[in-house]
């Protein structure tokens, strides 16, 4: 493994455990040349899933675009790292579990919503601000009504 302060490729591994779902294993590893720890982590090869975008456009799914997008809409919200990774880890496994190599953005952000509105309202909210593209106020009133309903 690349060591990523000094780009050495001679590391050792100081300590490997799984991580609290059992999907990956986390590595704790050291670099024999400048001696700084890093932490990496394998996962079961699974076949690439292709996002298909409003545009028309293909790109390889990508799980930190997602978490990314989670952790924007989650920004200033008591809402903790591993929810989130927890969050995208599920939405993930759904995608591989439909067992489709192509899906498409909107389906990607359907289930990104359905797990905020469990996490965080607020975060629900601001992410299906983005997601859906409200024009005007009408668009945000509406989207809270749903989430008022579905209480």
């Amino acid at each position: 493994m690349k060591c990523p302060f000094c780009s050495s490729v001679d590391t050792k591994v100081i300590d490997s455990r799984p991580t609290d779902d059992f999907s990956r294993i986390r590595r704790r590893r050291e670099c024999i040349q400048c001696g700084k720890r890093f932490t990496t982590y394998e996962t079961v090869e699974t076949f690439p899933v292709v996002v298909i975008k409003k545009d028309g456009s293909r790109d390889i799914f990508n799980r930190d675009k997602l978490l990314n997008g989670l952790l924007r809409a989650c920004e200033k919200r008591a809402v903790d790292f591993k929810t989130l990774d927890a969050a995208v880890d599920r939405i993930e496994q759904t995608i591989q579990n439909s067992m489709v190599r192509e899906v498409r953005s909107d389906q990607i952000g359907e289930l990104a919503m359905a797990e905020l509105r469990d996490i965080d309202e607020v975060a629900y909210i601001r992410f299906a601000s983005v997601y859906r593209r409200f024009k005007d106020i009408d668009g945000f009133l509406e989207e809270l009504e749903k989430l008022k309903k579905s209480r």
